[in-house]
Order: C-alpha cells, then structure tokens, then sequence
C-alpha cells in the first residue's frame, strides 16, 4: 500500500505542475502518513541527513563560480576567444555559441547556468546576424546541455555521492565524451547553416586568436585549475569548488575590475537562491529515497526489468530508454535521486563499471534537457530569444538525432569513458 500510495502520488503531482520538490515531499510525507510507524520529525531528520554531505558542498559552491564568472567579465572573453576559433565557419555565430558553452561548462557545472551566461551573449547576436531567432536559441540550448557532461558536472557529484563512486574518475570520464558530443553539435550546426545560407560571423586569423587568446588567458585558466587540480589529485572536486570561487572572485576583482564589493550581495544572492533550489530537491528526494529504500522499490524494479530480459545489451537499452523517459518528465537532479539506486541494483547484469554508468545516466539526463517539458536548457534559451518553446523544439531535433548517436557511443565502447579515468586517483 505504502508504495503504491508513493508512486501514485508523485505522478499525480507530476502531472498537475507541482514543483518538484514539493511534489517529491508531498508524496513522501504521504507515503509516511500511511505507514504510521514514523514520526513526521522523521522527515526533518531526513532532509537534513540528505544535504549534510561534504561532496555536495560543491554544489553551490560551484554556481557561485559560475555566476562570479558571468559578471566579472570572464565568460565574455572566453566568448571573444571562441568567435576567432570558429566564428569564420559557415554559421559561425553558430559554432561559437557551442565553443563558448563548451569553455564555461569547465568552469560552472551547470547546464542552466552555462545556457544563461553564454546564451545572454550569443543569441542576441546570431539575431542581430540574420539568423532565425528559433534557431539561434536551439543551438544554444544545445550547446548549454555539454554543461553537465564536460566537468565539473554538479549531476556527477551527485551520481558520486549516491553510489560511492569517485568524482574524480567520473570527472574525468566526462572529458571525452564532452568533447565529442560537442564537435557532433558544431558539426550539425556548421551543415545546417552552409544548407540555409547563413554567413560566417568573422574572418579566419590567426592575429586575432592570438590577440583573443591572451586576453582571456586568465579566462582560460580557471577550468585548468579546476580539472587540473582534481585529476592530479592535488584537492577533491568539493575542493576544486572553492578554489574556483577564490579564483573568480580575485580575478573579477583586481584584474578585470568588473565587480567591486557592492557587486558582491546581489552575486551572491542571486547564486544562493539558485542554489537553494537544487539544495532543497535533493533534501525531499533523500526523504523520498530512504522510503523508497525501506519499501525495497529499487531492487523490486530492478527485479521486474531483469526478468523481461538478461541480455546485458537490450537491459541497458532499456536502462536509457528509462532515463530518457525521465528527462522529459523529470528535473535532473530529482531524476538522479529516484532512478540511480535501482540502475545500480542492476549493475551487475548490465556488465558495465560505475563510472561508464555514471557517464551514461548524465548524458541521458543531458538529453532530457532539451525536450519539454522539463528541458531546462530549452526554456532558458527561449526565454532569452523570446520564442515558444515549441518552436525551438522544432530547431533542436537536428541536434537531438546527433547526441542520441554519441549516447550509443558512450554505451557501447567503453573506452571513451574509462580509459582517462583508469589515469586519475579516487579522490
């Protein structure tokens, strides 16, 4: 009954618009109710338990990075460096828009937060450039999802942190795969415009990227730091998180000179709000998720797919199809919360390590934030060209059908995954 209860709940709440969090309380405290045998300060215990974790200390810390570095000027001239990389290929506004994310994503962890800083930017641009506002948007959006894949990936702290796995391992790999979905999307975005026409957005030369690259050398230096520190193992990723934010905060500061102390609270409050939202889905999730441990929900599902098939190829199929399913209907961090104990009840069956399944359920979740209705890459792009997310959803299939192939990729040969990760410590 409990569970039962649990599950109908939430999907109601689903379905009606609930916010995620409170959707995810409701039902647990409802699944509580009826089970009698706990008392509601259970679930304040809960809460509590759930955020007290060093590793996921990280999560804000590096959105206050992130944030830092869209407002002191470091974002932009990464933007700058990117257009003389590849702002003379056809569309290259375009190719731009995906480089630019791909550079923040180094630095932010964050999807929304790599769309919003790159995109505020870029899609102004394209737009002023000539090219189609729906279509400006979906390569951003794009371009925005790569923020969970290259690292830091605030989901990957939280794939660590459910199942033991080192973070440093799943950081690094995420490189690959990063890098090779993201040559897959400049590729879609470079044909797409040679097909319609749409002009280069600068002239090939070297001068300029040598120009562009010095003034962003400090720019550029935050996402080394960052991966370089975790990957020689010098500090933990949680670590790595408050160096990036001394880092910004003393180059915004003193060197760029776009933030003084004024600056500061509203930076700061406006990246602890955004991070009070992830901080507070994964505090109801974990209520939900110690429930669902008591009830056995994971193994039972867990028990029900491997008795369709033991097929370790069609299991994970099905395992991406769940995840897939999931990002449309789910927010990323509550999808991570739910799913990832009954995936790795099942990992035994799929023969595949954690870290390439820590990969493969990020990138799922990166997917997902394309689609609606819960694409969040998608409603941030929108919002900043103005379009209906419908009509950029139309703009995004291009890109869909491209990073469904580097999923199929990441599934099925393990070496884009494990083989820089076999070269990193545990941390």
């Amino acid at each position: 009954m409990t569970t039962e209860l649990l599950i109908l709940t939430l999907f109601f709440l689903f379905m009606i618009n609930t916010p995620i969090a409170i959707a995810i309380g409701t039902a647990s405290l409802a699944a509580i109710a009826v089970q009698g045998d706990f008392s509601l300060m259970m679930v304040v215990q809960r809460m509590v338990a759930g955020t007290d974790s060093f590793h996921l200390m990280a999560v804000p810390l590096f959105m206050y990075a992130g944030t830092l570095m869209e407002k002191g000027g470091i974002s932009q001239r990464l933007i700058d460096f990117a257009n003389a990389l590849t702002g003379w290929l056809p569309g290259g506004l375009a190719a731009v828009s995906i480089v630019s994310a791909m550079f923040f994503a180094g630095i932010s962890g964050s999807a929304a937060a790599d769309t919003a800083a790159v995109g505020a930017v870029l899609i102004p641009a394209m737009k002023r450039s000539g090219y189609p506002s729906d279509f400006s948007a979906a390569v951003q959006a794009s371009g925005g999802s790569l923020g969970v894949v290259i690292p830091p990936s605030i989901p990957m702290i939280i794939f660590g942190f459910l199942t033991g796995a080192s973070i440093s391992r799943l950081f690094a790999a995420g490189i690959l795969p990063g890098l090779l979905i993201g040559v897959s999307l400049i590729t879609v975005s470079t044909l797409v415009a040679k097909k319609n026409g749409y002009a280069p957005g600068a002239v090939f030369s070297v001068r300029q990227i040598i120009v562009s690259f010095k003034r962003a050398f400090l720019a550029l230096g935050a996402p080394i730091i960052i991966l370089g520190g975790i990957l020689s193992g010098i500090f933990t990723a949680t670590e790595s998180a408050a160096v990036a934010v001394v880092y910004a905060l003393g180059v915004s500061m003193t060197v760029y000179r776009q933030i003084g102390i004024k600056d500061l609270v509203p930076i700061f409050t406006q990246a602890s709000i955004t991070a009070s939202v992830v901080m507070f889905i994964i505090a109801t999730a974990s209520v939900f998720s110690w429930i669902a441990a008591m009830e056995d929900i994971p193994a039972a599902l867990a028990g029900t797919l491997l008795t369709w098939t033991d097929n370790p190829v069609l299991l994970l199929m099905m395992v991406n199809l769940v995840l897939l399913a999931a990002g449309v209907f789910v927010e990323t961090t509550a999808a991570l919360i739910l799913l990832v104990p009954m995936i790795t009840a099942m990992l035994p069956a799929l023969g595949i390590d954690l870290i390439q399944l820590g990969v493969i359920v990020v990138a799922n979740l990166a997917i997902g934030m394309l689609t609606p209705p819960m694409g969040i890459c998608l409603i941030v792009s929108a919002s900043i060209s103005g379009d209906r997310i419908s009509a950029v959803s139309r703009r995004v299939v291009p890109f869909l059908i491209v990073l469904v192939v580097d999923l199929a990729l990441i599934c099925f040969y393990p070496p884009l995954t494990l083989w820089l990760s076999g070269l990193v410590g545990s941390n």
